[in-house]
């Protein structure tokens, strides 16, 4: 049976990348969103027997183009249309700190074995990694072909490979510098100087696109993570039930956490209607007011320097010039609020967290912008227009202020973990970007044309003539100097390096 070998060195101990690959999250952050996505996390970790279910993706960025029109139409749609085949795999040969295997279950290929050995390289280590696999219906294919074939099938794992280098150098590093590696924590595992002393945090939102990024990236860094879910909770899963519709929310479920990351809100991607705009704002609004009461009234009876970092927008500065009272340039924290719908919703979304700081709760509030993976959002939905050579701007000289999924993620984490973060921050990128340009960076990524500006009435058929405005036709150059003042180092600086990596080119 064909072999595949691939090797990554790491600046990091042995005990220490091993110790990252055993902890919760570390296959959803490993597994590359151009490739598909985590269906089910390992049961027990590494653990011999424990399980896993991914959603595979076909190879290339047709096949990422495809799970991205199943993920838009059975969003348009309510039904469970899939762009991927299921991939059940199971660990085996567990070596506490040097190595384990996965072998398939079921899934597309008619047989297939990962084995990893992890190896000490001097002051660094080298992850040996070995597949041996079998495709269905290769072997009976003339043996020219079955070459063609097996070199294609290796180019792609060697686009998710490499993913999976990079991802594990930076998280890696991301935990290095917050004092989070294992090799750290031992020394004093209570406290780690810098930085507040986090062991317990709980996140609404955390099956989002950025919530899930967030859940494995904390559980990376040895942090328990209690998901808040709506209905019934599973405890035992660390799960949080409350109801922010019925403003239901037990403070006692929240007694021993240390910081909340507030992610939840009614989904913003629709036709602008007035319904749709109440539950876009109530949904931000009572729910954030719900866990900053929540969480002032346990800090004032117990305190414990408790966090809450809250969700919001650059919607916060209005879609438009017109829409800022004459507020022009670089857009910064310090910016006031416009004028149109969006700007009201952060507005309020963020003087909904009020009571938590006059409680003494340290509280924060970032400032999303366009977030960039082919998982979902703006990205995903570009996707099937380029890949065909129909993409075009949309727009010409308006400022896009984007950020790629892992550094908004990321820095979501850096201010839990910064005892100087608060207020408002901006979660963006360095470099933001013209419409024009985006156009141009993502079509030379794809390898694309970028000829054809998308018509306006798209956009307003799907939201409506106010969303189109204020979501598509925004215009907003925002600021990222204060992200860095408070010592946040970014991943991607330029959106030609963020789409590289989440697009796997």
């Amino acid at each position: 049976m064909p072999i595949f070998e691939y090797e990554t060195h790491l600046p990091f101990s042995r005990e220490d990348v091993f110790d990252w690959y055993s902890r919760p999250g570390a296959l959803v952050r490993l597994h590359p969103p151009f490739a598909g996505r985590v269906i089910e996390e390992p049961s027990n970790g590494l653990q011999e027997g424990s399980e896993s279910v991914l959603g595979i993706n076909m190879p290339s960025i047709f096949g990422t183009t495809l799970a991205a029109v199943a993920d838009i139409a059975g969003s348009a749609s309510s039904l469970p249309v899939r762009g991927y085949t299921k991939w059940r795999a199971r660990h085996t040969d567990f070596k506490p700190g040097r190595g384990f295997a996965d072998e398939m279950i079921s899934g597309p290929a008619k047989s297939w074995r990962h084995d990893r050995s992890f190896e000490d390289d001097g002051t660094s280590m080298v992850l040996r990694e070995k597949v041996t696999y079998e495709l269905p219906v290769v072997g009976k294919l003339p043996a020219a072909v079955q070459k063609v074939v097996a070199r294609q099938f290796e180019a792609e794992l060697t686009r998710i490979f490499a993913f999976r280098g990079r991802q594990s150098s930076d998280d890696l590093a991301f935990h290095q510098a917050h004092g989070r590696l294992a090799s750290q924590l031992a020394l004093d595992p209570h406290h780690v100087p810098g930085a507040a002393p986090v062991k317990v945090v709980a996140v609404s939102g955390a099956s989002g696109l950025i919530g899930r990024q967030v859940c494995a990236l904390l559980g990376g860094a040895g942090i328990e993570v209690r998901r808040m879910v709506r209905g019934a909770a599973d405890p035992q899963a660390g799960e949080i039930a409350w109801d922010p519709d019925a403003g239901i929310l037990d403070p006692e479920s929240l007694r021993e956490v240390d910081a909340v990351i507030h992610l939840a809100g009614h989904p913003l991607a629709s036709r602008f209607t007035e319904e749709h705009k109440k539950k876009v704002l109530d949904s931000r609004a009572e729910g954030t007011s719900l866990i900053a009461t929540t969480l002032a009234s346990l800090e004032s009876a117990d305190p414990r320097n408790r966090v809450l970092i809250s969700g919001s927008a650059i919607g916060y500065y209005g879609a438009t010039p017109a829409d800022r009272s004459g507020v022009s340039g670089p857009l910064t924290e310090d910016s006031p609020a416009g004028t149109d719908f969006l700007a009201e919703v952060c507005e309020k979304w963020e003087e909904s967290t009020a009571p938590a700081k006059s409680a003494g709760v340290r509280t924060a509030m970032i400032r999303t912008g366009i977030v960039q993976t082919p998982a979902g959002g703006a990205l995903s939905q570009l996707l099937p227009l380029y890949t065909v050579g129909a993409g075009g701007p949309l727009g010409d000289k308006e400022w896009q202020s984007w950020i790629s999924i892992d550094d908004i993620a990321a820095m979501i984490v850096h201010l839990v973990f910064n005892p100087e973060a608060e207020g408002p921050v901006n979660g963006v990128g360095p470099e933001p970007v013209t419409a024009k340009q985006y156009s141009k960076i993502l079509a030379s990524v794809m390898r694309r044309p970028s000829a054809v500006p998308v018509p306006s009435f798209g956009p307003k058929m799907v939201l409506g003539e106010q969303g189109a405005k204020e979501i598509v036709g925004a215009d907003q150059q925002v600021s990222a100097e204060k992200a860095q003042t408070l010592g946040y180092a970014f991943r991607h600086h330029t959106l030609k390096e963020a789409l590289e990596h989440v697009l796997g080119r």
